[in-house]
């Protein structure tokens, strides 16, 4: 039987065999890559928090995803750093998760990322000297009201994306990696967006975008400095959350709630570089980066003027 299969390989013409070696190459590479998508997002096991140390530091802890993430932490059996700048939900995320998780030591950190940041910063640093924080969550983040054109972008709005996104999440990190490097051990990660690096542009959302782009760079060098110092940063890139940052309240399939993005993105700490945690956002993923990117321009666009319109709207009817 072999002896007649190659015979009968051995009469057809030299493109249809290569053409056959192709087809074949292609579904081995999809196969491959096919098994390890269900390999990591199913099958591998999360590394154990705890070993990179007792304590995590999250910022923006008491809304969104940020608030999620303070939870699952808890879950996980770490005590919890929170960074915010409002003193009254800091207290209220706090007594909600010792009244979950009883044993979960819990400090306060109040800081403005919009106002003063370098007294912020030293705050944070006089908090957890003499911690083993093991874990960094640069959740904190702003973005725009509603879409808009980049020349209807104000000065203050301009300012608070760049010194927010940027500079906080800069800051923050350098005020927690001395630690890190000194015991060779810990995890950072820093929340990116769809919106810099899953679609080829965010229009009417440019500067939010581009601070995210920044976080995306900024993790991936990050990465190469530290790995070899047992310091594993990763950049997570979710598409759309039910969070009051997106204006989605109810959660579905594509767009988790906060919890559930939380609970698959502490299964992905200390991988990848980059990751998408939620396992129906890389289908999303995978849709818009076969198809053309002038397709995706123009989807976007009108979908982004619409929610222009609709944020206009609800301002003039604010105004009358």
């Amino acid at each position: 039987m072999e002896s007649c299969i190659y015979h009968q390989l051995k009469s057809q013409p030299v493109w249809l065999l290569l053409l056959l070696s192709l087809g074949f190459l292609k579904v081995l590479c999809f196969s491959v890559i096919f098994l390890k998508w269900v390999y990591v997002n199913f099958l591998r096991p999360a590394k154990n928090l705890k070993k990179y140390g007792s304590w995590a530091l999250v910022t923006g802890p008491t809304d969104g995803i940020g608030k999620g993430f303070a939870f699952e932490l808890a879950r996980k059996g770490l005590n919890l750093v929170l960074v915010g700048r409002n003193p009254d939900k800091l207290k209220d995320v706090s007594e909600s998760i010792n009244a979950k998780y009883g044993q979960t030591q819990i400090k306060t950190v109040v800081v403005d990322f919009s106002g003063d940041l370098d007294e912020g910063v030293k705050k944070i640093k006089e908090t957890i000297e003499g911690l083993d924080i093991g874990v960094l969550i640069n959740n904190v983040g702003v973005s725009y009201p509603y879409a808009r054109f980049f020349h209807e972008v104000d000065d203050k709005l301009l300012a608070d994306l760049i010194k927010v996104n940027v500079e906080g999440t800069t800051k923050v990190t350098q005020a927690v990696l001395p630690g890190m490097i000194q015991r060779k051990r810990g995890a950072i990660v820093n929340i990116g967006s769809g919106a810099a690096i899953v679609i080829p542009a965010d229009p009417l959302y440019a500067v939010y975008a581009a601070t995210k782009a920044y976080i995306d760079q900024f993790s991936r060098c990050l990465y190469v400095e530290y790995k070899k110092s047992g310091i594993d940063v990763q950049c997570q890139v979710p598409l759309y959350v039910a969070t009051k940052m997106a204006s989605i309240k109810r959660s579905s399939f594509f767009v988790p709630s906060t919890d559930g993005y939380a609970r698959a993105a502490l299964r992905w700490i200390g991988h990848e570089p980059r990751c998408t945690p939620y396992w129906p956002h890389s289908l999303l993923w995978g849709l818009l980066y076969s198809s053309p990117e002038s397709m995706v321009d123009a989807w976007r666009l009108k979908f982004c003027i619409g929610i222009r319109r609709r944020g206009q709207l609800k301002d003039s009817r604010k105004n009358e």
